[in-house]
């Protein structure tokens, strides 16, 4: 929010409409789209215009007043009090949600393998009482990640091999991956970088550090595209984070630069309008956003990615596929469907990587089949993801598809079949 002086305007109960900003918790209740809410406080109150900040939901709004009932939305709707407020520890969750007794045995543990952290936010959307809904299976920590599978390793794609600077990852002959940050927002319990996050949970490498792949960078001319990635680029402060914007913008053979995140879905305050215009001067500015479930497409959410849209930032989805989580066509089909109505285009879909701790997240690979098979055809080709394994070993991405290419008949003819099962002819014959 900008450091500026805000003309407040009184609210109170009889004057507020559901096309209003949202009232303070100094109100004793509101009515929202048919839904009721009560605060504690009963006196009128003054709320700052701010249109920078993203307005909050009915569920947040709900959420903040059971449990923080003495903050105010202005704060709420910072990033830096989500930031600042995320539940860091076992303990600590339990205030807000049952624990079932896979999750209750942590406690015996006293530790996890991956660092615990969810923004209030996010929070907002785990069913408190459902340890098999979507949302909280996907970052609330249970047991079976202390069950490692033989084949399961902490940097199963070999990133550190292709390391060719600190923090910078050289694998494709024409771009790099760059780790900025080995911070999250909220963690996600399958995360591919268990390796870095596990170690560095509160690290925001300092420039100085960064210098190194920055001069690779400038060295190696065949790189023209650049994915800033660790972490979450977008959880850094705004002067670093253009600082290295403009640095990269300097490198004259660097023709992109792609930002890997999850911060619109897990913390949407972080995009004001201030924010997205000044990411503007970065063009060709590309972001690949990390969603896992249709429940995550929330209001606040929606705003998010439409004011990066609207700053000309085209906007991508990567969804890894989980059992219990996402892994069905339906669940997809909503996903990819609600992705395409706030201008996000669904990219790819990932095979969970074999992390240790993962075998419970793990599907068989003909599910992601089955699913690409059960969107191919059945909706617009826009909303069809890339089905891929990132190679363990260090492999790279590998898409796979249904079988559509049959071979050829005793003709040379190729032998195509469609998403009916229909199988056609392709005259594949020239001079």
């Amino acid at each position: 929010m900008e450091n500026r002086k805000q003309k407040p305007i009184v609210v109170r109960e009889s004057e507020f409409s559901s096309d209003d900003e949202p009232p303070s918790l100094q109100l004793q209740s509101f009515t929202m789209n048919g839904a009721k809410y009560r605060h504690p406080r009963t006196k009128p109150f003054l709320f700052p215009v701010d249109n920078q900040q993203i307005k909050p939901s009915e569920r947040s709004l709900d959420f903040l007043s059971r449990f923080f009932p003495g903050v105010s939305i202005i704060e709420w709707n910072d990033w830096k009090w989500q930031l600042k407020n995320s539940i860091r520890d076992i303990q600590q969750l339990r205030k807000f949600i049952r624990m079932s007794p896979k999750e209750e045995m942590l406690i015996l543990e006293n530790t996890v393998n991956l660092p615990l952290r969810i923004t209030p936010y996010y929070l907002s959307m785990v069913d408190p009482c459902d340890e098999n809904q979507p949302i909280r299976k996907s970052v609330v920590p249970v047991i079976r990640e202390f069950f490692r599978a033989p084949e399961e390793k902490s940097d199963p794609l070999c990133e550190n091999q292709h390391q060719v600077a600190p923090n910078l990852v050289h694998r494709y002959p024409d771009r790099v991956l760059f780790l900025i940050t080995g911070f999250c927002s909220t963690y996600c319990r399958y995360c591919t970088r268990s390796h870095m996050v596990a170690k560095r949970e509160k690290n925001h490498f300092s420039l100085k550090e960064l210098a190194p792949a920055f001069e690779y960078i400038r060295q190696h001319h065949e790189v023209r595209d650049v994915l800033l990635s660790g972490g979450d680029p977008l959880t850094i402060s705004e002067e670093k984070l253009f600082a290295i914007l403009d640095e990269l913008k300097t490198i004259p053979h660097v023709e992109m630069i792609r930002i890997g995140t999850k911060v619109p879905v897990v913390l949407p305050q972080r995009i004001t309008t201030s924010f997205a215009e000044r990411l503007k001067k970065y063009h060709p500015l590309w972001m690949s956003i990390h969603f896992t479930h249709p429940d995550e497409l929330t209001p606040e959410v929606k705003e998010a990615c439409t004011r990066l849209a609207d700053a000309g930032i085209p906007l991508g989805s990567q969804t890894v596929l989980l059992k219990g989580i996402n892994d069905s066509v339906d669940t997809m089909k909503s996903l990819v469907h609600g992705l395409l109505k706030i201008r996000v285009r669904p990219y790819y879909l990932y095979q969970c990587d074999p992390i240790p701790g993962s075998a419970h997240f793990r599907t068989p690979v003909e599910k992601g089949l089955e699913i690409i098979k059960g969107l191919r055809g059945h909706t617009s080709g826009y909303a069809v993801p890339h089905y891929v394994i990132d190679a363990p070993g260090g492999g790279g991405k590998i898409p796979l598809l249904p079988e559509y290419f049959m071979g050829r008949d005793a003709e040379g003819n190729v032998l195509l079949k469609n998403y009916e099962e229909n199988t056609y002819i392709y005259p594949d014959f020239s001079e």
